[in-house]
């Protein structure tokens, strides 16, 4: 501390400007110096006091402060349960341990059924198969592989808990094409070297190593993401079993004719120097030739004249791109020219043929003649065709090049033209494009080929023409259709058992949408090319028969045999060479993989050989894959299975959506918005995702590009979310579309979900003391009170919903069951209404009584999450006591909760549904039924309970016992609860914010109808616009109309209405006019009504989480005649008619119903600012409204009375559906 500085010297400091020395100076001199000892004693009492605060407030920050988890269980035990639950929930360490404990413990294993499941005598237990999936082991696991995890284990986990023998078998696929590519850019940027420096066996070695490395990677995150496997049964598609099922499949449909080697049109990948799939589909576009093919070509859409890069040639050369060029051809022996174009003018090279149209006139005299190629010693003939020429397109004349285009192609086979192939593997022209190109580039020859036309005098025109063309998604290079000598399977046969198969209900594919397309692909297939020229796959057991001393044709298959054995083909060359001389080759090309993988749901089961395991799993229950590869994989699987096996592979198909961003895009490394699971898991930092981005294959340009992606939609990197949020949001996500648009807030918004599932547990076990045995059954006594018989009945109807929902495979609605009861009637109801019942003040009856059914809401709930949740649920339900008798060790192998009989209680649900409606609104309940106000003081601690700021609630009889000041709203007709806001409300401002919300709806009403009188406001003003305005001039905003129609909207009406908020900012809208209203009804303090029917209303709402909610609530009976406030709103009663109406600005609706006869309301009006008005019975829909009202009054006349009114109706020309009555009229 520094030193107090000395009278003396502080003195000759003068703030004041006073001069101590004078008499007034001395007198200002003493008032400074008291003035600042009394503010230096302040300070000097409160230093310490303050100190202390910071101190404590620094010490509660470093208590705050989250420690690192570290996880201290050795691998494979159980976790430590006798430790106190954590102060929160810690997804990392609620998740630790468990995995491991799992499968040490064989839980995963078939065989464990029996052990936790015994059989009644006479029965058989259920298998549940599914083979998953096998993923590439290219590189890490993305989200995609998430959401198929989280399904396919969520099934399995409840059919395990049902008792069935399940066996989830995993594997992995070698990925030829994939895995070569991205280990040899690793190589050449490591090194600069190529597969070729190393020769085939170390390259075989060093993809061995990325294979370990990425497996080993993938299996862990399998772990983290909960799937059950059975890691003894784990399969790998190049490993000896399944490599010798590839053998036998080969060698078999070879030996009977269905695999055949021929040289016919392949998609080529010059970069990759290898054919792609030969999924063919043409364009309707001729000259934009292109191949949809097996996720290895994508299509690049152009408009028109595009310059792009090109793989393989200089970075700053740049090739034109969705151009058409015609050029001409002279006719041999004459001067006469024939026009044709080409989109590729570099394979004029290569034509062989120009067809025209056998009915066009135009060229009748130039069938059977010969035109003369430009730049070559070649002849082309002019054939007529009438499949692949249209007579009005372009000149009707087409150039043929059968050696690089599909169609052309089957010209040329029709035709029996020859076949040129101009293109060298590596991309160059070769000797048949002629001296000039020889030895050139494709794309260099593109431009030459048009400047030597331009030179002689044949080039016509060259055109913008909007087109496709196909990229190799791999290597990003242009797919070339090239003639390749390859192994083919002739699909057709085996397509046509397929799809008799599943037409014979042998199969069934799920959503119906990819049934439609599988009937539809199945019908048009092609021969499968099934060659790949690669090093990585496993390679042809194929041999070419070379005999010594004879010209032979390596294209034509009789010169090939095939064997299991080098030593089963050495046999069969002989018998081909018949004594002569030969060495036998081994084909160098490998199997597309998905020649492999289309025998994985019977080969990881040992086919060829007839296994313990292929007997009991096969065929599989269950397929569960991507529609994308629908055609792909599981068509494949199915014609190989029925043809190999005599059944189809698996019983059902299942096709999820795919993931893209938040945006809509599909998931791109270089659009940096490719999601690793374990990064939600455990959350990930900006920086860390920025760096991950260096690691792969990507250039500096993509990685930029990839990082301004992540920026934008990782602003603070991925939170940490858990195994368990990230497994429920997935399947919440899967609701049968195609398409899925990952947020990652939403993940995070079921994080809080489990934190909400962790503390609530937390908060309920201290209900249950020490004392605390459960029950042997969970059956209830009967004896339960009224709250306890309703949550009982929810956990049932939650129970039945959640099986029916796994059954139908609505993950979406299974996910939302099991949310709505923990959250809305287990968290938000009954744990707040047992709190009164557990006190230690309660009868002990009710007390033991509420505990019980605590007990079983709790351990029933965790099992009803855990196929969704499995490490959250374990680690609660480890925490429970067990029941007498029950040594079940895991959650995970215990009994899923289905419907049951006893625990049907819909008396107390109808009783305490009345309940919490009233409990909703206030705390004075006038009741006027003696059966219903014993009901209410029975629950009158439970609405205390669930009522927020509650200290007190009442049953009165005589509205005289009421307090002034008080509010009302109706329950039911003998039912209104009563709120003190005498002193809370000032009604004046109500009423005046309801009226300036009126007056600025009429001010934008006017602006609206003053735009649309204009007369071309049809023809000038955008749809866009024009629909907006009329968006403005029906109700407008949600809020604006209830205000409006304010208090008795609300209570003739509003009470009855279902509102449909399509957006988050209108349900808050609703709630905020609805708060106004409900201000209002308390303030004038409404009697109890009479009326004749009573209506119900659901309001439904999305909630932060993204679902959507469904309250139900019994509306009130219509009141008897109520004096408005507002003129914007009429109700009257005369007995014999009650006639409603609500009125906007622009719009009015009047419904009429005629209580004489008890019919249902059975005219109406409407009437719009047109003057338009109609009659009849009336259905539609009106504005943001839907309105559904349902009589209950009198079982013979119940019914829908009204449905809604149409979209269209409000302030569009009042249009409405309308019964045969209907009829219009101009209002004068």
């Amino acid at each position: 501390m520094s030193e107090p500085v000395p009278a003396s010297q502080d003195a000759a400091v003068n703030v004041d400007g006073a001069n101590p020395t004078t008499k007034s100076g001395a007198k200002k001199e003493a008032k400074r110096l008291e003035k600042e000892a009394k503010l230096a004693a302040k300070v000097a009492k409160t230093a310490p006091s303050a100190e202390k605060k910071a101190k404590g407030e620094k010490a509660k920050k470093e208590d705050v402060a989250e420690v690192p988890f570290v996880n201290t269980t050795p691998k494979g035990e159980k976790k430590d349960m006798s430790q106190p639950m954590a102060a929160g929930y810690n997804p990392i360490a609620t998740e630790a341990a468990w995995y491991d404990w799992w499968s040490a413990q064989g839980f995963f294993k078939p065989e464990a059924a029996p052990n936790y499941f015994p059989l009644k005598e006479g029965d058989t237990r259920e298998t549940f198969v599914i083979p998953a999936p096998p993923p590439n082991v290219t590189g890490s696991l993305h989200i995609g592989h998430g959401l198929t995890t989280a399904i396919q284990d969520s099934l399995v986990r409840w059919n395990r808990m049902l008792g069935k023998e399940t066996l989830f078998a995993p594997g992995f696929d070698h990925a030829g094409i994939s895995t070569q590519s991205v280990v040899e850019k690793r190589l050449y940027k490591a090194s600069g070297q190529t597969r070729h420096d190393l020769g085939r066996e170390k390259f075989l070695e060093t993809v061995g190593e990325w294979k370990d490395e990425y497996q080993a990677k993938i299996t862990n995150q399998l772990h983290r993401l909960g799937g059950s496997y059975d890691w003894d049964r784990v399969a790998f598609t190049m490993n000896e079993s399944l490599s010798k099922a590839v053998i036998e499949t080969f060698c078999k449909l070879h030996e009977e004719g269905i695999i055949y080697r021929a040289n016919r049109l392949v998609n080529w990948c010059v970069k990759l120097n290898t054919t792609l799939s030969n999924l063919e589909f043409p364009f309707v576009n001729r000259f934009a030739y292109a191949f949809v093919a097996c996720l290895k070509v994508d299509q690049k859409q152009l408009a028109g004249r595009t310059f792009l890069n090109v793989p393989g040639y200089d970075v700053k050369e740049k090739f034109e791109f969705g151009v058409i060029t015609s050029f001409a051809y002279i006719i041999e022996g004459s001067d006469e020219r024939i026009i044709v174009a080409t989109t590729r003018p570099e394979t004029m090279l290569g034509d062989t043929a120009i067809a025209v149209h056998p009915d066009d006139a135009r060229y009748t005299h130039l069938h059977g003649k010969f035109a003369i190629h430009p730049f070559l010693d070649r002849r082309i003939p002019v054939v007529t065709d009438s499949i692949i020429v249209d007579m009005e397109f372009g000149t009707g004349a087409v150039k043929i090049t059968p050696a690089h285009d599909p169609n052309d192609y089957e010209v040329g086979v029709r035709h029996n033209l020859e076949f040129i192939n101009i293109l060298n593997d590596d991309g160059t022209l070769n000797a048949n494009a002629g001296d000039l190109f020889k030895g050139m580039k494709r794309f260099h020859a593109r431009v030459e080929v048009v400047k030597l036309l331009k030179e002689r005098g044949f080039y016509v025109e060259t055109k913008d023409n909007p087109m496709q063309i196909p990229i190799c998604s791999k290597s990003g290079d242009l797919i070339e259709p090239v003639l390749k000598p390859q192994w083919w399977v002739n699909c057709k046969p085996l397509a046509e058992e397929a799809i008799k198969r599943t037409r014979a209900g042998e199969l069934l594919i799920q959503p119906k949408q990819s049934e439609n397309e599988w009937y539809r692909w199945l019908d048009g297939i092609q021969d499968w090319c099934i060659s790949r020229q690669l090093w990585w796959g496993h390679r042809c057991p194929a041999y070419f028969v070379r005999l010594e001393g004879e010209e032979q044709d390596v294209n034509d298959g009789k010169n090939w045999v095939v064997g299991r054995t080098e030593d089963e083909a050495l046999q069969r060359a002989e018998v081909f060479a018949a004594g002569r001389k030969f060495t036998l080759e081994q084909d160098e090309d490998v199997l597309d993989t998905w020649f492999s993988s289309g025998l994985w749901p019977f080969s990881i089961m040992g086919w060829p050989e007839v296994t313990p395991d292929f007997q009991k799993f096969y065929p599989a229950s269950l397929l569960e894959t991507g529609w994308d590869i629908l055609f792909f994989w599981v068509a494949r699987m199915v014609l190989l299975g029925v043809k190999l096996t005599g059944k189809v592979p698996f019983k059902e198909v299942y096709c999820h959506a795919m993931i893209r961003d938040a945006h809509g895009r599909k998931m791109s490394k270089s659009l940096g918005n490719v999601i690793d699971p374990i990064d939600v898991i455990q959350g990930q930092t900006l920086e860390n995702l920025h760096a991950m981005l260096r690691e792969g294959n990507l250039d500096e340009k993509e990685i930029l590009k990839a990082i301004a992606g992540q920026k934008k939609d990782f602003p603070k990197g991925i939170p940490q979310c858990g195994t368990d949020a990230l497994r429920f949001a997935l399947c919440a996500y899967s609701g049968g579309g195609r398409d899925i648009n990952l947020e990652i807030l939403r993940v995070e918004g079921y994080r809080k979900f489990c934190n909400k599932i962790f503390n609530a547990t937390k908060f309920a076990m201290l209900k249950l003391d020490e004392t605390f045995v459960p029950e042997p059954t969970s059956k209830p006594t009967g004896k339960e009170s009224v709250v306890e018989q309703w949550i009982l009945h929810k956990l049932n109807i939650a129970a039945a919903e959640i099986n029916t929902q796994f059954a139908e495979r609505n993950f979406m609605l299974a996910t939302t069951s099991a949310y709505n009861f923990w959250l809305y009637e287990l968290c938000d109801v009954y744990i707040e209404a047992m709190k009164p019942m557990t006190d230690e003040a309660a009868p002990i009856e009710i007390r033991k009584s509420a505990q019980q059914t605590l007990y079983t809401c709790l351990d029933y709930g965790l099992k009803l999450l855990h196929p969704f949740m499995p490490f959250v649920t374990e680690e609660l339900w480890q925490r429970l006591p067990r029941r007498p008798n029950d040594s079940t060790p895991s959650i995970m192998v215990s009994a899923f909760p289905v419907h049951d009989n006893a625990f049907l209680f819909e008396a107390a649900d109808k009783s305490f549904d009345l309940v919490f409606s009233a409990l909703k609104s206030g705390l004075f309940l006038h009741i006027q039924s003696d059966e219903e106000a014993g009901l209410f003081e029975l629950q009158l601690p439970t609405i205390v309970a669930l009522t927020k700021g509650c200290k007190s609630a009442k049953v009165v009889r005589d509205l005289s016992e009421i307090p002034a000041g008080c509010g009302g709203a109706v329950v039911t007709p003998s039912i209104a609860v009563h709120t003190l806001v005498r002193g809370l409300v000032d009604l004046d401002v109500e009423i005046a914010k309801c009226d300036k919300k009126l007056n600025l709806a009429r001010m934008n009403l006017q602006k609206v109808v003053k735009v649309e009188s204009q007369a071309d406001y049809s023809e000038t003003v955008p749809e866009t616009v024009r629909l907006a305005n009329e968006d403005k001039g029906g109700f407008g905003k949600i809020s604006d109309f209830l205000s409006m129609a304010g208090l008795d909207a609300y209570e003739a009406f509003g009470k009855h209405a279902q509102i449909l908020p399509r957006k988050l900012h209108e349900f808050s809208e609703i709630q905020k006019a609805l708060n106004t209203m409900s201000t209002l009804a308390a303030v004038r303090r409404l009697s109890p009504p009479r009326a004749t029917f009573t209506a119900q209303c659901r309001l439904k709402s999305t909630s932060p989480y993204g679902r959507t909610h469904v309250w139900k609530r019994r509306a009130p009976e219509l009141p008897n005649p109520i004096v408005p406030k507002f003129p914007q709103l009429v109700i009257r009663s005369d007995g014999s008619s009650f006639t409603h109406w609500t009125t906007s600005p622009r719009s009015m609706l009047r419904l009429t119903r005629d209580t004489t006869n008890n019919s249902v309301w059975n005219t109406g009006t409407w009437s719009d600012a047109r003057g338009v008005e109609e009659e009849g019975a009336m259905t539609g829909r009106l504005g943001r409204f839907n309105r559904r009202f349902e009589e209950l009054g009198n079982d013979e006349t119940s019914g829908d009375w009204m449905d809604s009114l149409v979209e269209s109706g409000v302030g569009s020309g009042g249009e409405l559906w309308t019964g045969p009555t209907t009829k219009k009229k101009e209002k004068k």
